[in-house]
């Protein structure tokens, strides 16, 4: 592993950063202590990190494979989970490539890594040391290290693996390494708090339903795709108030906030299109929380199947987009003209749209294909 430090290496991939990768793996490594394919997989680490950990581009740093790479939590939502936790010790029981824990632990004075991948480890620890942060690095499963630790700590936190030994996703509780539902009370044993991050697949009710003692859960997405559910559990906290957050982050929309028994109880009102469309983004869709914002923001629903809002009023502080519209008739929708396409709630995809009505994707203006209660409709943005 430190070969790939070397001087000479290190320029060589500095300088292969824009290299068509599948060639390079055809040539012969110009170095005898390094294979080609360590190479490129530096390569590959670095091109990793200019989008998902530019913090990692520093000399000497050392990435690992890539399952590890896809399998690490970018900066942008490692410095979002770490917000305002502080404390004394902080304990990461599955490290993997260390970068929630960079940034989870960073306000806290002792931290503990835990990882049973010993080269990946070796990777962490030297990274860690190039970055001039301290932790005690333990190569154990995290089965083994809960039954010889005798330790407490201020927080814990774990980032089960979804995929089996086949390399195939899992997303129930039970099915992760490790299950969840079998370590869910020994976990207080060591720490009263205890944060969890899971798929973005997985389903809200389910996760209630089975782990205990949560007391919020945020759904997190980056540019409106949603990346993961991270979930805070602490001890003796088991009531019904559990607050689902919802953030898109690198966006300018606001955090919306509710407690999930709210949702059953709050009460959505109908209207036909008024002056503004509400699109929720993609974190408040994940929620559930359909009546709740509605309800929150005034807002009234096209449809209960329709999760698209209306108003007179406009409401600049929604979590998602706005557009002003108008109702048009299907001739007004003109051959060759260039929409963004939106079709939800409605029998035709927007491929479907765009073949039907000769139109193109692209250009300034939305063309929302949806459904109110009294009939199908077609909306433009204005």
């Amino acid at each position: 592993m430190k070969d790939i430090l070397n001087r000479e290496i290190q320029e060589y991939i500095n300088a292969n950063l824009n290299t068509d990768l599948h060639s390079l793996l055809l040539k012969k490594s110009p170095f005898p202590e390094v294979t080609m394919q360590q190479l490129v997989q530096q390569i590959k680490g670095k091109k990793v990190a200019l989008k998902k950990f530019p913090f990692l581009l520093k000399d000497n740093i050392i990435f690992p494979p890539n399952l590890n790479l896809e399998q690490a939590s970018s900066q942008a939502t490692a410095e979002f989970k770490a917000g305002n936790l502080e404390g004394k010790k902080f304990l990461d029981l599955t490290s993997g490539f260390g970068i929630d824990a960079y940034f989870l632990s960073q306000k806290f004075e002792e931290v503990t890594l835990v990882e049973q991948n010993t080269e990946l480890l070796e990777i962490v620890k030297h990274n860690w040391t190039v970055l001039n942060r301290n932790a005690n690095f333990i190569n154990d499963n995290l089965e083994n290290f809960l039954v010889k630790n005798q330790e407490k700590f201020d927080l814990i936190y774990l980032d089960p693996a979804r995929r089996d030994e086949h390399k195939n996703k899992k997303f129930l509780l039970e099915d992760l390494s490790p299950n969840l539902l079998e370590i869910q009370d020994q976990l207080f044993n060591f720490s009263n708090e205890v944060l969890i991050k899971l798929s973005p697949l997985i389903d809200i009710s389910y996760l209630i339903s089975v782990l205990n003692h949560i007391v919020e859960i945020q759904i997190i997405a980056v540019k409106n795709e949603v990346k993961e559910l991270l979930v805070f559990r602490k001890k003796n906290q088991n009531g019904e108030n559990k607050l689902i957050t919802c953030t898109n982050l690198e966006s300018d929309e606001p955090s919306f906030s509710f407690q999930y028994h709210w949702e059953k109880e709050a009460v959505s009102e109908y209207s036909e299109p008024l002056q503004y469309l509400y699109i929720p983004n993609n974190a408040v869709l994940k929620s559930g929380g359909f009546n709740s914002i509605s309800e929150h923001f005034n807002l009234k629903k096209l449809h209960p199947n329709t999760h698209f809002y209306t108003s007179d009023d406009l409401r600049t502080d929604f979590p998602g987009r706005i557009l002003r519209i108008e109702i048009i008739e299907s001739k007004a929708v003109k051959k060759g003209e260039k929409y963004n396409i939106i079709s939800k709630n409605h029998p035709l995809t927007p491929d479907e749209i765009k073949k039907k009505y000769k139109i193109k994707d692209g250009g300034e203006h939305y063309l929302i294909f949806t459904q109110s209660l009294k009939s199908k409709i077609i909306l433009r943005c204005v």
